[in-house]
């Protein structure tokens, strides 16, 4: 029986690709910060007779020390995973610039900073299986955005806007530095953009961006149905090589600024050195 642990599993995106592999008899571990909505996604593994194979755990992933927490908990439960999805997001295009209370930029930490520990925390567990697999859910292949080197956590101009798309790009450098940091790992390392998809994503936003955003789902997205076919698939058969990119069943090319190794390793290194300095310092 396999296992799959997905952040971000009990709403949108996450739900749907999780609720197919318990009802393909694959045993779920679910990860979110709602307990209603982890309530939720155990009472329809219930209904679908998979009760014995889901499992919740309330994270806050924008706390570095809650998912090192997660990490620690996770590797006690399952010395074995089969695949890791990483999906947790929470969009904050609108509003003022926010911190977390280790001094981090919101979407720089739960965007970012939590699949880094994840990825590189949850390794050895990964290595235990047979065919192992990292999915991390973004954008690769929009050329959107980009690395604020000197200015990582936008304290001197800063936007919704940019400080996601900067996550985005942060994820691309993600997949490229954990293949080259492990170049003898069975892990294959996936960066997948699922499109459009009519997930609950709008919800977070304000008025009256989220009739807009709602009124511009209804018309472009793809149901959540549609969208976690492509995503199960590779993480049933993960292609060869160590890291791979996809735009829904698109293979992309590794070429370009998004996919660069010299600033993968520099973003790797910087990332590095901010998890290990103290709450609030060198930020």
């Amino acid at each position: 029986m396999r296992t799959i642990v997905i952040t971000g599993g009990t709403d949108g995106l996450g739900k749907g690709l999780a609720l197919h592999h318990l009802r393909r008899g694959d045993r779920v571990v679910a990860v979110g910060s709602t307990p209603a909505k982890g309530r939720a996604l155990l009472a329809a593994a219930a209904h679908g007779g998979a009760a014995d194979r889901a499992a919740f755990l309330q994270a806050d992933l924008t706390s570095v020390a809650a998912t090192r927490e997660l990490t620690a908990a996770l590797l006690d439960s399952h010395p074995r995973i089969d695949a890791l999805v990483l999906c947790a997001n929470r969009y904050r295009i609108l509003g003022p610039r926010h911190l977390t209370p280790e001094g981090f930029e919101h979407s720089f930490a739960l965007a970012y900073l939590s699949r880094f520990v994840l990825s590189h925390g949850l390794r050895t567990a990964l290595e235990a299986a047979p065919r192992p697999v990292v999915l991390n859910v973004g954008t690769p292949g929009v050329p959107l955005g980009r690395i604020h080197w000197d200015d990582l956590q936008l304290a001197r101009r800063y936007s919704g806007t940019a400080a996601t798309l900067q996550s985005f790009r942060a994820n691309d450098l993600l997949g490229v530095a954990f293949a080259a940091r492990h170049p003898h790992s069975r892990v294959r390392y996936i960066a997948y953009n699922p499109g459009v998809v009519a997930t609950g994503m709008p919800d977070h936003l304000p008025q009256p961006l989220r009739a807009l955003t709602k009124a511009a789902f209804r018309v472009i997205a793809a149901p959540v149905a549609k969208a976690v076919p492509p995503m199960s698939g590779l993480l049933t058969d993960p292609p060869a090589e160590p890291f791979t990119a996809f735009d829904r069943t698109r293979r992309l090319p590794l070429s370009g600024t998004a996919f660069d190794r010299d600033a993968a390793l520099r973003l790797d290194d910087i990332t590095r050195g901010l998890l290990d300095a103290p709450a609030g310092k060198g930020r």
